[in-house]
């Protein structure tokens, strides 16, 4: 019997478009805009001023904290500027304006794997110190940075590393192309991160409706590794989030406010794990990443190999075009994704998506009042009552809102999805948390 998450939990049609549709280099833009906050945490520290010559992965901004990542150069050329630019959130932020001319590499960069280093040949520490000068930071979204993840609290006791082959969000394919058509790569990043961790176990969590991609790395795993796993699991949204994941995969729950570590895992993205794979064979820093674009009238959906910073309009482009139907434009998925102002915003980091939706699909229908129907709660992977946080959110009811463990909400959607009332939920729980948030940042 297939494995999931048990509390709550929806089914949204999967709208895999893409599936079938293998990675594809993305030609060169013009010019690239590289945010120095593409994680959370402090932004980067800018090396560089207009004037400067860069080279594809030169740094060109430091990491300015524990809790940073560096950022490098993902082209070479001149830089324009060192601006502030609207970023997917709407907002305002420092990038990297560099004028693109040519494609040489900082000669420190490989294009393929060093033959003559093997795993038993890195030790803990040049695997973190790789993994840290890379800028990697989770790509499945939350862009934490991944040297912090594998460097545990004190008294803390990783057991078991899992590894999100999940995407379980709609529309999106670009880990389900990677697992199939870099299986090994991501299986040797895998044994890098257990070393790393110092665990001895990992299982690769792999939703059943990519039959290929769980067929691809068990022959992988058989080939090449011991100690690896692979987990077929039953399709259910979010399975893709850290806590519903683990709970599926090992049993176990993650207490409320608490992290996966807590219970002694520690989760990373398959697309984390090929950036790890990718820093310490080829000391190539994380400068690009693979973005499903997507969409019922685009011409032709499909997964691009990108530079960071490329704006997503050459994505759009190389799609096909903005299709005339065109009613928005959304930076990750329909459940979770935001939708952007404009298609010169760029790819980041964290960027796993471009959806385009149809003007018929976007309109958001007439909120009508809540009918106590308690759909919200029964779909709620997190246990929450979504009604009452956006109930407590109208009449900012802070305190409220904390007791009634609103910062626990992992933003998934499900509410949105099932509420027969059309009430926008997700929006007013975000901005809850964005409010209790600030009073919890004020008493420390």
């Amino acid at each position: 019997m297939l494995k999931t998450f048990t509390l709550g939990g929806i089914h949204p049609p999967d709208e895999k478009l893409s599936s079938g549709s293998a990675i594809v280099p993305l030609p060169l833009p013009e010019q690239v805009k590289i945010p120095l906050s593409q994680h959370i945490g402090v932004p980067a520290l800018p090396l560089v001023k207009k004037g400067d010559r860069v080279k594809v992965g030169q740094l060109v901004g430091e990491a300015a904290g524990f809790i940073s990542a560096n950022v490098h150069s993902s082209v070479s050329g001149v830089v324009v500027n060192v601006e502030a630019v609207v970023d997917t959130s709407g907002y305002a932020r420092p990038a990297v304006v560099i004028r693109v001319e040519g494609d040489e590499w900082d000669k420190s960069i490989g294009r393929q794997e060093t033959p003559d280093r093997y795993l038993s040949a890195f030790s803990r520490e040049e695997i973190l110190t790789a993994v840290q000068a890379a800028g990697i930071v989770g790509m499945g979204g939350a862009t934490f940075p991944t040297r912090v993840k594998l460097s545990p609290p004190a008294g803390s006791h990783p057991e078991l590393l899992i590894i999100n082959g999940v995407e379980c969000e709609p529309f999106l394919t670009a880990d389900h192309r990677l697992m199939i058509e870099k299986s090994r790569e991501l299986l040797i990043g895998t044994r890098f991160l257990m070393k790393a961790l110092g665990v001895e176990q990992a299982v690769i969590g792999i939703e059943n409706n990519k039959p290929d991609a769980i067929a691809k790395t068990w022959e992988a795993v058989t080939k090449h590794t011991l100690g690896i796993k692979v987990c077929p699991l039953k399709v259910k949204y979010p399975q893709g989030g850290e806590k519903q994941l683990i709970q599926a995969i090992t049993g176990r729950r993650v207490p409320s406010g608490a992290l996966p570590i807590s219970v002694g895992v520690v989760v990373h993205n398959v697309g984390t794990v090929y950036a790890v794979y990718e820093a310490i064979t080829m000391h190539k820093p994380l400068i690009e990443r693979v973005v499903t674009v997507t969409g019922k009238s685009l011409a032709r959906p499909g997964n691009y190999l990108c530079r960071v910073g490329t704006p997503v309009a050459c994505l759009i482009d190389a799609a096909g075009g903005l299709p005339g139907d065109t009613g928005k434009v959304i930076s990750g998925g329909p459940m979770m994704g935001k939708a952007l102002a404009s298609t010169d915003v760029v790819v980041t980091k964290g960027t796993s998506g471009v959806l385009v939706i149809p003007e018929n699909e976007a309109r958001r229908k007439t909120a009508r009042d809540c009918i106590r129907c308690a759909k919200c709660v029964r779909v709620c992977p997190m246990g929450l009552e979504p009604y009452l946080l956006m109930t407590l959110g109208e009449y900012q009811q802070v305190e409220k809102l904390e007791r009634a463990r609103v910062m626990d909400c992992i933003e998934c959607g499900s509410c949105n999805f099932t509420c027969p009332a059309h009430r926008p939920l997700l929006d007013m729980i975000r901005l809850d948390k964005s409010r209790v948030g600030q009073v919890i940042k004020s008493r420390k």
